[in-house]
Formats: C-alpha cells, sequence, structure tokens
C-alpha cells in the first residue's frame, strides 16, 4: 500500500503540491479567523507554516529542498520552482490598472521609491553587522527586506545560496506581520483616513499582504488604496535589486 501510494504521489506530484498547498492556505485562514482575529493574514501564517514544513523536511533528509527532498512530496520543487513562481509575481502585477495608480499621484510615487531604498539600505546594513560581506549576500538579503518575495527572485538572479536566500525570505515575513500588528496601534498617529493617506503608507510599507491586513483592521474602506501602491513594490524590487542596487553594493563592499 506505501508502494502504490508512493507511486501516486510521484506520477501525480503537481497535483498533490496543490492540494498540499490548498489544505495549508485553509488551515492558516482559519488560523487568523479564530486566532488572530485577522490581525495577521492568513498569507503570513502559511508561509511561516510552509517555512516550518522546508526546514522539518530539510533535518530528516539532509537535502536542500525541503520537502521536495522527499519522494512522496516531490512536486512541491516543481510547484516551488522558478517558472510558477515568476508566472505568479507576472499575474499580480496584470491586476494593477495603470488609470487607477494615477490617481495616487507624484506621492505616491515618491513614497513608492523611500519604501524600496530605505529598507535596502537597513537590511544590508544589518546583514553587514552579523557578518556578511559579499555582495551577493548583502543584496539579496537587503531585497528580502523590501519584500519576502523580491528576495528570492534577487537571490536567484545573482547566485545568493540557498541559506541566504531563505534568510531573505524570513526578513520580509517579519516585515509583513510587522506592519501587519502595528498599523492598527499606529493608524491615528499616521493619519491613516482618506485613500491618500493609505497609498502613501502603502507605497512606504511595501508589503502587499501587510499593508492589506493591517488597513482591514483599521478601515476596510482604505484596503485597496494602500495594496494598490503596495503592489508595485514586488516590480520595482525586482527591477532594481539584481541591477541598480547589486551593482551599488557591489562597488561599496
Amino acid at each position: 500500500m506505501n508502494t502504490l501510494l508512493q507511486k501516486l504521489a510521484v506520477d501525480n506530484g503537481l497535483i498533490l503540491s496543490f492540494a498540499i498547498v490548498g489544505l495549508v492556505v485553509f488551515c492558516s485562514g482559519f488560523l487568523s479567523r479564530k486566532l488572530t482575529f485577522g490581525r495577521v493574514q492568513g498569507s503570513a501564517i502559511a508561509i511561516l507554516i510552509g517555512l516550518t514544513l522546508a526546514y522539518v523536511g530539510g533535518r530528516m533528509t539532509g537535502g536542500s529542498k525541503g520537502l521536495a527532498d522527499l519522494a512522496f512530496f516531490s512536486g512541491l520543487a516543481l510547484m516551488g520552482g522558478n517558472m510558477l513562481r515568476d508566472f505568479a509575481i507576472v499575474a499580480t502585477a496584470f491586476e494593477v490598472q495603470p488609470a487607477e495608480a494615477k490617481r495616487a499621484g507624484w506621492i505616491g510615487a515618491v513614497a513608492l521609491l523611500i519604501g524600496t531604498f530605505l529598507p535596502f539600505i537597513i537590511g544590508v546594513s544589518i546583514a553587514y553587522a552579523f557578518g556578511y560581506r559579499d555582495a551577493i549576500s548583502l543584496t539579496t538579503i537587503g531585497a528580502g527586506t523590501v519584500t519576502y518575495i523580491v528576495g528570492p527572485v534577487t537571490g536567484a538572479a545573482i547566485g545568493a545560496s540557498s541559506e541566504v536566500i531563505t534568510l531573505s525570505i524570513a526578513v520580509g515575513v517579519f516585515k509583513a506581520i510587522l506592519v501587519m500588528v502595528t498599523t492598527p496601534m499606529l493608524a491615528k498617529f499616521m493619519h491613516l483616513k482618506t485613500p491618500r493617506s493609505a497609498m502613501v503608507f502603502g507605497g512606504l510599507a511595501g508589503t502587499v499582504s501587510g499593508v492589506s491586513a493591517g488597513l482591514a483592521a483599521t478601515d476596510r474602506s482604505l484596503v485597496p488604496y494602500g495594496a494598490l501602491v503596495a503592489t508595485f513594490h514586488t516590480g520595482l524590487g525586482c527591477l532594481l535589486a539584481p541591477s541598480l542596487l547589486y551593482f551599488i553594493v557591489r562597488a561599496l563592499v
């Protein structure tokens, strides 16, 4: 029976991986609603669960692909590979309507640039303080501070190790959760009351999941405006981090 199940899992690896991810997302949404009352978005919990499972799989097999090193879960290597990851990024970018983006104005564009460069500088500085000295590792970790998607995309583009890429994802997840939790607490201080202020906040914070969940806990009507500008962070980060920002870091170190 075990041999039959394993053969079915290997032959239908991609289908099984979708089922596993769907189950994780379902459980994460349940935990988000019941334990955090929606303050921590389900996607962030799902990412934490995924990282935990990857760690457990890596410890069990001594491999480098997490659960994908187990034959039963080998389909996760394809689903989590570069092809589907990049497809998801492109699909997300296509959801943005240029006509709607113009409503943010110049202040939204400035906030977007500040929200991209400032976290990158902070991430690089922290990585340097913890002993990283090569430009590839510094850039990858700094990119992860922008968003947890920009980190692995940048790392794969410039040849970072799997350990550094994983660390960049962890940094991005931590940032997303931090934004989720602190936004409702600081909303009054940041004057998050109007669509324009939500756009500026989305540009500065940068993480779509963190901004969406934080604004949802503050004022649900502001979520589309904050997420609109925050969505551009992924594309802008993926454009700048492996190119301009990497060359700047390499020139400095």
